[in-house]
Order: structure tokens, then sequence, then C-alpha cells
């Protein structure tokens, strides 16, 4: 009887542990490698912009911790967004002790003009972060230049609500998705106006989604579904009267 209750206890236990990972994710499992370098200068203003369409990343809240990803891990912009834990490793002489966590708002293109192992850092299959100068210097000196580093997917602690900025123009509502917790990389967006049903949105490119409908004057409401499958529902984030240009705030993962 006592061994049946323990193995029950085992199993619930085993189970709950599962849903925890289920819920929070490890997003790809134990460390992998890499390599990194750093772009952007010292205070990281070259790196504002980018294939994300983050845009100001210090008004965005990404700040200086960024990174733009090679071919291999940038997934065509789908994995804008993503946060990764990375330390420098096996470089004794360049390396720094501790880790950081970095937010992918950036594509490293591929330079096949140069080998793989000579310039060409971020060709395919390369998994390469060229980081933000103050982030690569919390991992390593600033004349390494280039380091091996070990990294894994994890989640992405943000304050605040996700946030929703509507550009374009009648009937192409361009909405782009930043401070996005958990997963971080946004892979479905929905949109509801007041007078309207759930609407698939497509992804323009980075994290701006589209829809065509005409939505002036009607609240709006999104749905936020990240990689691992979770989805954020916000209700009438947008009150009416919104304009373009304007930036709204909703749920959080």
């Amino acid at each position: 009887m006592a061994i049946a209750a323990l193995s029950a206890t085992s199993l619930l236990l085993f189970v709950f542990n599962i849903c925890l990972r289920g819920t929070y994710g490890d997003y790809g499992g134990g460390w992998q490698g890499g390599h990194a370098t750093f772009y952007g200068g010292g205070d990281a203003t070259g790196t504002m912009g980018g294939a994300c369409g983050y845009g100001n990343l210090y008004s965005q809240g990404y700040g200086t911790n960024t990174a733009a990803l090679s071919t291999a891990l940038f997934n065509n912009g789908l994995s804008c967004g993503s946060c990764y834990e990375m330390r420098c490793d096996s470089d004794p002489k360049w390396c720094l002790p501790g880790s950081i966590t970095v937010t992918a708002t950036n594509f490293c293109p591929p330079n096949f003009a140069l080998s793989n192992d000579n310039g060409g850092w971020c060709n395919p299959p390369l998994q390469h972060f060229d980081l933000a100068e103050p982030a690569f210097l919390q991992i390593a000196q600033y004349r390494a230049g280039i380091v091996p580093v070990s990294f894994r997917r994890v989640p992405c602690v943000k304050k605040g609500g996700i946030r929703f900025t509507i550009n374009g123009h009648s009937y192409f509502n361009l909405v782009l998705i930043t401070n996005v917790g958990g997963a971080g990389d946004v892979h479905s967006v929905s949109i509801k106006g007041s007078k309207t049903g759930w609407q698939s949105m497509s992804r323009n490119w980075g994290q701006n989604w589209q829809s065509n409908s005409y939505l002036n004057g009607q609240t709006l409401s999104f749905q936020v579904t990240t990689s691992d499958g979770r989805t954020v529902t916000s209700y009438n984030v947008a009150p009416g009267n919104w304009q373009f240009g304007q930036t709204f705030s909703g749920g959080q993962f």
C-alpha cells in the first residue's frame, strides 16, 4: 500500500513537472554552442532600427542587451523577441565570468564572400550572435572581437503589458508588437474590431503584423500567440478614437 502511494505521488510530481515546463518553458532544452561578436558602438546607437522593426530600442524598453541573430537562428524574422541566456565559453584569455540575457532584435546577414571561420560568422549553418557592444563587454573583453559562447533559450521577463503600435492607414493596419514576455517570439496574431469578428493578421516583416480590414472608429482587441503555443487575449486595447501612430498596452504572458 505504501509502495503504491509512493508510486502515485512520484507520478503526480512527474506530471506536475511536465506541466510546469510546458507552462514556463525552457524553449529548446539545454545549452548549445555558438559564437558572438559585437556591433553598434559603445552606446549601441548603431543597433537601432533593425530587421525586427522595433525602431528605437531604448524607448521600446529593450535597452542594450540585444542581439542580431544569424540565419540559422533568425527563422526569417519569427525569432524576433526571443530571449537567450549566454556566457563566454572556453576562452580564458578573453572571457569574463557570469552570463547575460539578451533579446533578439535584428538580423545578422550572411557574407558568402568570406569563409565561415574568417569573417563569415553569420553564414549558415552557424549559430551566431552579433551583440550590442555593451552586452558583449559584459561577457568578454573588447579586444577579443569574437568569442565562443554557450547559450540557451529562456523566458523573456518584461515590465508592463504587450504593446501594440498601430501604423499604416485605412484598409492597411500595420501593427508593431513589442514588449512580449514568455517565449517572446510572436508566431500568430488576430485582431477584432467592435464591429467585426476575430480576423487573422499576416506578418508583413519582423514583428509588424498586417490587416487589410477597415477598422477605423472601432475599439480593437488582439490575440497574440507565441512559439510555445500560449495565447494572450487583450480585449478593447485601443478605444474607438484611436489614431495611426499611437501605442496601446494589453495583457502579458
